[in-house]
């Protein structure tokens, strides 16, 4: 498996092992210490703060989850790390204080967030903070220009291609049809070279998956199982599965 064996030796919790009932809040400290505590695998997100750190959190904005309100982009790294999360006393984190709370226990499996716009900053910083990491760790996106970067920015650094058969990003409409039929198609491939790919468990089977697994045997994850029907998806067409709201 591409000398990737360790991507999918474990399940890998959805933004940290969360449990909104119990207090625990996706990309939080919490939520990260649940799942090392489990001992499974860790998926979560970054974006680009407006100094240019990389912020662990899922939301183009705040106010889903945190007090506050505005764009994540526009705001620094020390006043985002300011913003309560609801309910809790968990703060945002940056990629490097993920990597010194995870200290190598787990992998992790960690997604760029794009806006789509050519912007490599994201890339450049979450792949020099990983550089200096011992433990194991792959990057992907959605935006294949993200890890066309990845590739000319860090090729030692494992690279991954998130991918579904329907984008739900507003920026997914401003793209080119070669753009969105690239990025839905893999057609990517020679530009961004992945070497594992993450595909909607919703929409397996589906034919360029099986054949980035079965043909050029790249490891092969699937988002986000949640049910009993996902689950046996999982099974049947994946590697490993991104998994959210139980224990398997």
């Amino acid at each position: 498996m591409s000398g990737l064996d360790w991507l999918i030796a474990r399940p890998v919790a959805h933004r940290g092992l969360h449990d909104a009932t119990a207090g625990i809040i996706e990309n939080t400290p919490s939520a990260f210490a649940a799942a090392i505590a489990a001992n499974y695998a860790i998926e979560c997100d970054l974006q680009l703060s407006a100094d240019g750190e990389a912020m662990v959190y899922h939301d183009d904005t705040l106010g889903r989850l945190t007090e506050g309100s505005g764009r994540i982009d526009a705001m620094t790294a020390v006043e985002l790390k300011r913003m309560a999360v609801r309910g809790t006393v968990d703060r945002m984190m940056t990629v490097g204080e993920l990597c010194n709370l995870v200290a190598g226990r787990v992998t992790l499996v960690i997604e760029l967030k794009s806006r789509f716009d050519g912007d490599h900053r994201l890339v450049a910083r979450a792949a020099d903070v990983l550089a200096r990491y011992a433990g194991p760790a792959a990057l992907m996106s959605f935006d294949l220009a993200q890890i066309a970067a990845l590739q000319a920015i860090a090729p030692a650094l494992p690279r991954g291609m998130v991918a579904e058969r329907r984008y739900g990003h507003p920026a997914w409409h401003e793209l080119s049809a070669a753009s969105k039929r690239a990025m839905t198609y893999f057609g990517h491939a020679l530009r961004t070279r992945p070497q594992f790919v993450a595909y909607s468990v919703k929409d397996l089977p589906a034919a360029l998956p099986y054949a980035a697994r079965e043909i050029f045997g790249l490891p092969l994850l699937t988002w986000t199982v949640r049910t009993e029907v996902d689950r046996r998806q999982a099974a049947r067409w994946a590697d490993q599965m991104i998994f959210e709201g139980f224990r398997p």
